[in-house]
């Protein structure tokens, strides 16, 4: 079933399904934005900008199209299977991917892959273009931010927002590592904007740590405040 999954056939049906569903999400969910002014001068202006949201309100991402496409953008997708057909079904939007993973250890051809991924991010940031990144994906932990996002923010000196995405009503699944959230047709939904951060260039290993506890804290903290405002949690 697995290999079955993972066929070209079954990833583009996969990412068509999954790329309709965001399209219709996006259409009939009444969608409310919180501070969406902090972003405006990116958006109207030609720097480049990083964005932030958690793995697991992907199937919600669609909410941010109205305001990403308006710039270049790109995401920043695993290539595992599962990426595949995420990448897909975003590309049908007009957002294509820029593939990464994050290596394991003494995996040199994947630690290679990172690598050229994380420069074509540094590069299209710095030209410029917007990139939407999960940043605790593809593994987790569930809402803790890799270093990965960091690195492109200090490398390119390039802007960061958090998107804080949630939906009413919604089906959030537990048993997944993220807890992935599907919003119903015609809810409601919200999405706090935070911003703009940066990472220093001169940023160290222990001041790099110590904004990806703090930008983790903020992200989720959006993330609890778009799900208050759609009265999740109550």
């Amino acid at each position: 079933m697995k290999k079955l999954l993972r066929s070209d056939g079954a990833q583009a049906a996969l990412g068509w399904v999954l790329g309709t569903y965001l399209k219709i999400v996006l259409k009939t969910v009444r969608w409310r934005h919180e501070n969406l002014a902090c972003v405006e001068p990116v958006l109207a202006g030609d720097s480049g900008a990083i964005a932030l949201f958690w793995h697991g309100r992907i199937p919600l991402c669609l909410a941010t199209a109205p305001q990403w496409g308006r710039k270049r953008t790109r995401a920043f997708v695993s290539p595992s299977a599962d990426g595949e057909f995420i990448a897909k079904a975003l590309a049908m939007s007009g957002f294509p991917a820029i593939r990464v993973s994050s290596a394991k250890k003494g995996d040199s051809a994947k630690a290679r892959q990172a690598v050229a991924a994380l420069r074509e991010a540094v590069s299209w940031v710095s030209g410029g273009g917007a990139l939407v990144v999960t940043p605790d994906g593809p593994r987790g932990p569930n809402e803790v931010i890799a270093p990965g996002a960091l690195q492109i923010a200090r490398r390119s000196g390039q802007p960061v927002y958090l998107m804080g995405m949630a939906a009413s009503p919604a089906w959030q699944v537990e048993s997944t590592w993220d807890k992935v959230m599907f919003a119903a047709p015609f809810g409601r939904g919200a999405v706090v904007w935070e911003g703009p951060l940066s990472v220093p260039p001169d940023a160290d290993e222990a001041a790099v740590q110590a904004l990806i506890a703090d930008w983790s804290a903020r992200l989720s903290a959006a993330t609890r405040r778009a799900e208050a405002l759609v009265g999740r949690g109550d």
